[in-house]
C-alpha cells in the first residue's frame, strides 16, 4: 500500500489483576488487590518469597510464592536485592502476570484499562493513505482488539469489520476472529484509509 505510515502502540495495563479468594475474616470470596509488597524469608541458606495480596473487603493477606526453599547461592544478588527493596518494576512484572496468577489460584479478575504510548517509525501523516499498527504489549489484557482500535482511532467497531470484510484492514497473524480477541503483543494491523472522507482524523488519532 502506497502513503504507508508505520506507528508503534507501547500497551500497557492501568490495573493488575486480582485474585478472587476465599476470605476466611469476610466469610466469602473476595477480590484481593496487590500490596505493591514483598515478603522474603531466610532459614538459614534457603530463601522463601512472596507477593503480598490484601483483601479488598478487610485488608486480610494473602501470599503469591515467587520463590519457594530456593538455595541463595541459586538466586541473582540483583534479583535478591530487587526483592528484598520491593522494586517496582519487579513487582509490576509479578502482579500483571495473569496467566501464572491463574494457575495458582484458578479465579482472577482482570481489567481492560490500558495505557498507548505511540511513537512514529517511519512515513508521513500528511500523505499517508494506509496505517501499519505495530502493537507491543508489556503485558497480556483482556481488552478486545476491536474495542482498542476503535478507542484509539475514534471510529466504530462495525465500521472495523466493514474494513475487515473489504479486506482493507489485515491483521498479522491473525484469523477470522482476530479483532473480537483480546489484543496481542507482536500483532501488526494494516488499515487502508484510501478514500476515507476522515482520514486525516484518523491518521491524527492513531499518531497521537
Amino acid at each position: 500500500m502506497s502513503g504507508l505510515l508505520r506507528i508503534r502502540w507501547a500497551i500497557a495495563p492501568e490495573i493488575a489483576p486480582r485474585p478472587l479468594i476465599n476470605c476466611s475474616r469476610c466469610g466469602g470470596v473476595r477480590p484481593y488487590r496487590c500490596s505493591g509488597k514483598f515478603r522474603v524469608n531466610a532459614n538459614g541458606k534457603r530463601i522463601d518469597a512472596w507477593l503480598i495480596y490484601r483483601c479488598t473487603g478487610c485488608d486480610n493477606s494473602w501470599n503469591f510464592t515467587i520463590l519457594e526453599r530456593r538455595n541463595r547461592r541459586d538466586i541473582e544478588p540483583a534479583l535478591l536485592a530487587a526483592l528484598e527493596g520491593n522494586d517496582p518494576a519487579l513487582t509490576r512484572q509479578h502482579a500483571l502476570d495473569a496467566a501464572a496468577l491463574r494457575n495458582r489460584i484458578g479465579q482472577i479478575e482482570e481489567f481492560p484499562d490500558v495505557t498507548v504510548r505511540k511513537e512514529l517509525l517511519d512515513g508521513s501523516p500528511e500523505s499517508a493513505t494506509a496505517l501499519w499498527l505495530e502493537l507491543r504489549l508489556d503485558a497480556a489484557t483482556p481488552l478486545r482488539l476491536d474495542r482498542l482500535l476503535a478507542g484509539e482511532l475514534g471510529i466504530s467497531r462495525s465500521r472495523l469489520q466493514g474494513w475487515e470484510e473489504q479486506k482493507r484492514l489485515i491483521i498479522e497473524p491473525g484469523n477470522a476472529k482476530a479483532l473480537r480477541k483480546p489484543a496481542r503483543n507482536s500483532t501488526a494491523v494494516r488499515i487502508d484509509l484510501t478514500g476515507e472522507a476522515d482520514r486525516d482524523a484518523i491518521v491524527l488519532a492513531a499518531c497521537g
